[in-house]
């Protein structure tokens, strides 16, 4: 017998289930029911978040997005959360996934320990405007500040690109892959007592086009940087890092962006 998504209980006591009971459909896949505790958070009705539980049937090979869909389509369609491409390259799913900044799409439900319920809520430092959906502003705000986009003092020869080595691409390869899902900015906990430093993501696109060969602003963005809000407030606890679903050495460019400030170029 095949059990779709089941009880929803809003959280009041500790007696959380221990284990996820295994269950098997008509075609003898094993199946898991799993507990889900959501953060939930609607402005018009609730004057604090609170927790909420589902069981969700899945399979080892679904992940936490595919949790979430089936909660919002089949039990409560006023579940609120971001999501786009659904594989890793929009960034737009990114929220904490027991206790660590995850991508939902990437998260799947075999690498977590499903004996136990699993917790989710939005990501932190950023306001909360509903269920596991924050205000991106503030982080986009500081995005632009870097001027994260090539700046060229001259144009190339007609029918010609600016050429680069591959020597001087390696330089900053690495933060060519920021997706813009703020999982690194939110994790960071200077962010999370300080809403004006730039953060960890913003830092990163600076880096790319600071250390770029056939860009000229890197000193002005440099002198962006080297503020009270700038790099300098990076406390380097690598949560940054560990968090970057693309693998990003996060808090290794903002160094190189420090020391880049103290040479006073990249």
């Amino acid at each position: 017998m095949s059990t779709s998504v089941t009880d929803v209980i809003e959280r009041t006591d500790a007696d959380a289930p221990t284990r996820a009971e295994e269950t098997t459909n008509d075609t003898g896949i094993q199946s898991f029911l799993v507990t889900f505790i959501i953060r939930r958070f609607n402005p018009e009705v609730d004057e604090e978040p609170r927790w909420v539980d589902y069981d969700v049937e899945l399979y080892s090979t679904d992940r936490v997005l595919d949790a979430l869909h089936k909660i919002k389509w089949e039990v409560d369609g006023s579940l609120t959360f971001r999501r786009s491409c659904a594989h890793g390259i929009c960034g737009s799913d990114a929220m904490r996934i027991n206790g660590r900044n995850r991508l939902a799409c990437k998260t799947l439900i075999k690498d977590l320990d499903i004996s136990q319920p699993i917790y989710v809520e939005a990501i932190k430092g950023l306001p909360l405007e509903k269920d596991l959906v924050v205000d991106m502003e503030p982080f986009f705000a500081s995005y632009r500040e870097v001027q994260p986009f090539l700046i060229a003092s001259s144009k190339p020869e007609p029918g010609k690109e600016r050429i680069q080595s591959i020597v001087d691409r390696e330089v900053f390869d690495d933060t060519t892959k920021c997706i813009l899902c703020a999982a690194c900015t939110s994790s960071c906990p200077v962010f999370w007592t300080d809403g004006q430093y730039f953060g960890p993501a913003a830092i990163v696109n600076a880096h790319r086009f600071i250390f770029d060969s056939r860009d000229d602003a890197g000193d002005v963005r440099l002198d962006i940087l080297n503020d009270k809000e700038g790099v300098w407030r990076c406390r380097t606890t690598f949560n940054c890092t560990e968090a970057c679903p693309r693998g990003i050495e996060v808090t290794k460019a903002i160094a190189e962006v420090k020391q880049a400030v103290l040479r006073g170029r990249a």
